[in-house]
Parts: structure tokens; sequence; C-alpha cells
């Protein structure tokens, strides 16, 4: 599956900086949460979102069986190993051990990365030992 160009997935991501965090939101501007945030690079990278994404848990220590947000962008995103994840990946990271993988980010640099987070809104910060051991899946958004 051809994949997006990353830079262009980069600009995108980093047009969305400074927009307020807000539970379960996507818009530009106005508010959104980390998943909200990747699903506006989607539409604006490759086009309208292929399913709704229903409600979700913002407990991110939240355990079960299944890793639902990893299955769901499994089904429209090519997989890679967090290992070979280069800027422009969708990252998903476990904030704790033995939880679901809730968190989710944009690499924008070898050591950046670009999420929204509660409080602060989207920023842009260092990928950080912290931050990258917590890393559990990383995908490619397809091409248009």
């Amino acid at each position: 599956m051809p994949t997006a160009d990353p830079v262009r997935v980069i600009a995108v991501a980093r047009s969305w900086l400074g927009t307020p965090y807000h539970d379960q939101a996507s818009l530009k501007g106005v508010g959104c949460d980390c998943l909200g945030l990747a699903r506006g690079v989607w539409r604006e990278v490759v086009g309208p979102e292929p399913f709704p994404i229903p409600p979700y848990s913002r407990d991110w220590g939240e355990m079960g069986p299944r890793e639902v947000l990893a299955e769901g962008a499994r089904r429209i995103m090519p997989e890679i190993a967090p290992d070979d994840a280069l800027p422009g990946a969708l990252i998903l990271f476990r904030m704790r051990p033995r939880a679901i993988a809730k968190h989710v980010g944009i690499l924008t640099g070898p050591d950046t990365f670009l999420h929204a987070y509660e409080r602060l809104g989207v920023i842009e910060e260092p990928l950080t030992p912290t931050w990258r051991r917590r890393i559990a899946f990383a995908f490619l958004f397809p091409a248009r």
C-alpha cells in the first residue's frame, strides 16, 4: 500500500499546534484530543474517515484483552515496528505497564513528536526516553 508523504503529514500535524484539548473532539483550532488530532490529520492527508469512531474511555490505565486502537489502525494503515518509525509515523503509546495503548502521537523528527495533551492542547515536544519506551505500535498514513 503506498504511503503518504511524511513531509505533508508533519506539515498538516503542525497546523494543529495550539488547538485546545477537548475530549473526543476533532476540529482544528477549536478542540481535539489525541485521537481527534490523528483523525483530523487523516482527513487532510488521506480523505474522509473510513468509519465512525465510537465513544471511548479516557482511562489510560484501562486493562483489557484487546488493543482496540491498534486493531482499528491496522484495518486502514500499514503497521511498522515501533523501532522502524520515522517522522510522519503515527505512534500509539501504552501509558501504564500492562494497560492497553490509548494515547496517540505523530513523529515530527527523530526525537520529537506532536500530540494533544489534557490542559495543554496540541503541542510538539521532545521524544524523551520516558515517552519512547511507552511506544507500543506504529503505523504509516496511507496515500490518498
